[in-house]
């Protein structure tokens, strides 16, 4: 068997390819992220937040395709931060219920800048981006299929 012609070298491969791209895409949004103090699945979830003001933790989970043994973490190191308020359900007490609080709600302001200085970054158009956003979009929903 011919080496140059397996399906074995590395730069073949899409998984690679998404792995490196996903890499390069958090080292370029550390340095903005670190003027919020967020790292950058915090910067996640506050999106969610910003979104939506309030969810439960199970709806925040999905939203952002985290477990509860990553996301209860995350949620403690924001609200110890003043960021968000983790209470209980009134209806249900087992449902833990996230707020964003007047400082979680002041920092969108203070975030508006990192999509278009991420845009910059990227150096690509809108409908690359577009595109690119679209075929991600498709290749999660088939391997969630799957």
């Amino acid at each position: 068997m011919e080496k140059n012609n397996s399906d074995l070298q590395l730069d073949k491969q899409i998984c690679f390819a998404l792995y490196s791209a996903s890499n390069a895409m958090s080292r370029a949004y550390r340095p903005l992220l670190e003027k919020l103090d967020l790292t950058y699945l915090q910067y996640i979830v506050m999106m969610v937040l910003w979104e939506h003001d309030t969810m439960n933790v199970k709806a925040l989970g999905n939203k952002v395709s985290l477990d509860s043994g990553t996301l209860t973490p995350l949620l403690k190191r924001l609200e110890g931060k003043g960021l968000i308020v983790r209470s209980r359900s009134a209806e249900d007490e087992r449902v833990r219920i996230i707020t964003l609080s007047d400082a979680g709600f002041k920092m969108r302001e203070q975030a508006e800048s990192v999509p278009k200085e991420m845009f910059c970054k990227s150096k690509m158009s809108v409908e690359e981006l577009a595109q690119l956003k679209q075929s991600c979009d498709l290749l999660l929903s088939k391997l969630s299929q799957a």
